[in-house]
């Protein structure tokens, strides 16, 4: 079986590039899972309305059935975003819609921009939370495993302050909360959401981030990052804390990017009788437990090739791997790895990835304590994937 997923994967990346439908012209370079809002221009009131529809095919071998049935091809998700601009004011957000089993639809993030000058502005909102390479610590379709754990392309609701001199650049952000649907006494968080976030019994509150990056040249960069925060227990009334640091690079040689990165979190929370070890989160519809605390390492590399085969214009490949250490006694790590080649034709953007993992949630049978306990005895499972789609 492992033999004939390989065949199918190499054989969907050498046949799908001619055959992409033609579209104008747009910057693919900035189009991975999200589009990065546009700065548009303030010297009059600006309206800008967009969107994506895109489709999934997935094989998993875990899933006897679907391989039986040679795997599953349907709606991934359609979205539409908003940016308009006025003078020193921004504005952006985005609107999600999945299946009903995936969350149903959530506003993935949404801010206003105060541009002060050109190198400094503040946003207020659902905002992505500063932490480690941003806008992604990835290249794939999937992301890498801090973004299951709340710590790539997170947003949560506050304020935060950039500013870039010369060549450094700093963030310094306020999160009250996560995104919050139902205010509650003691309402636990809906998880129907895109950010992984502190679920179930605990939530999180007054959150402080701080980053600094040094840029070595244009389009190479070193930083660091830190997290500060409290975890609200809901039956108890106790507040508990947790806290975060990552030292991270994004660097480009020519055609290649590497981006490393290495963080450790810890929660400490008021109350852990429900979990012995765990901390509940949720996105997507859905919660599982997630380790109190861990280090996490990723290691990301991609080379584009611009090429012209029709409307094709590149093709990124890519090798994307993380790892989670669990310092905890009894806990097993997690491991997981993407490799794939991103085709760029016009608007129309595809991932074709072979993703792997072990006591990942998402990449195997381990669902609920695939990133807590985790089991000794779970080993490797892969899913071929193919993502496409069109973003106007």
């Amino acid at each position: 079986m492992v033999k004939q997923l390989q065949y199918l994967y190499c054989l969907t990346l050498f046949t799908i590039s001619p055959f992409v439908v033609k579209a104008q012209e747009k910057d693919s370079t900035t189009t991975k899972r999200d589009t990065i809002p546009i700065r548009l221009s303030p010297e009059k009131p600006t309206l800008k309305i967009g969107g994506a529809l895109r489709f999934n095919y997935n094989l998993s071998t875990w899933k006897k059935e679907q391989v039986t049935r040679g795997g599953d091809f349907g709606l991934d998700m359609f979205r539409v975003n908003a940016d308009a601009a006025y003078k020193k004011l921004d504005f952006h957000a985005e609107y999600r819609f999945y299946s009903k089993t995936s969350g149903g639809s959530f506003l993935k993030d949404g801010y206003v921009t105060y541009h002060f000058n050109d190198s400094t502005h503040l946003q207020a909102g659902l905002v992505q939370n500063p932490f480690g390479n941003t806008t992604y610590n990835s290249h794939n379709w999937f992301f890498n495993l801090p973004y299951y754990v709340g710590f790539e392309d997170k947003f949560s609701m506050g304020f935060k302050f950039h500013q870039q001199r010369k060549r450094w650049v700093y963030d310094i952000a306020f999160f009250k909360n996560a995104m919050e649907l139902d205010f509650g006494d003691k309402t636990e968080i809906d998880p129907s959401r895109y950010s992984y976030d502190v679920a179930g019994r605990n939530k999180e509150v007054n959150q402080g981030n701080i980053k600094t990056e040094y840029l070595l040249s244009p389009n190479k960069k070193i930083g660091i990052s830190g997290m500060l925060g409290g975890v609200y227990n809901l039956p108890t009334g106790r507040m508990g804390a947790r806290w975060a640091a990552a030292a991270h690079t994004d660097l480009n040689f020519g055609k290649l990017n590497v981006k490393l990165q290495s963080m450790y979190y810890q929660y400490n929370l008021a109350d852990s009788s429900q979990y012995k070890g765990a901390v509940e989160l949720g996105a997507y519809g859905a919660t599982y437990e997630v380790a109190q605390r861990a280090l996490l390492h990723t290691a990301s590399f991609a080379y584009t090739q611009p090429v012209k085969l029709g409307p094709v214009s590149a093709l990124t490949f890519y090798e994307n791997f993380s790892y989670m250490d669990k310092p905890q006694q009894g806990f097993t790590d997690t491991q997981m790895n993407v490799a794939g080649c991103m085709v760029s034709a016009g608007n129309l953007v595809t991932y074709i990835d072979w993703a792997a993992g072990n006591n990942q949630p998402w990449l195997g049978p381990e669902w609920q304590k695939g990133l807590s306990s985790g089991n000794p005895d779970s080993g490797w499972h892969s899913r071929f994937n193919i993502n496409f789609g069109y973003y106007f």
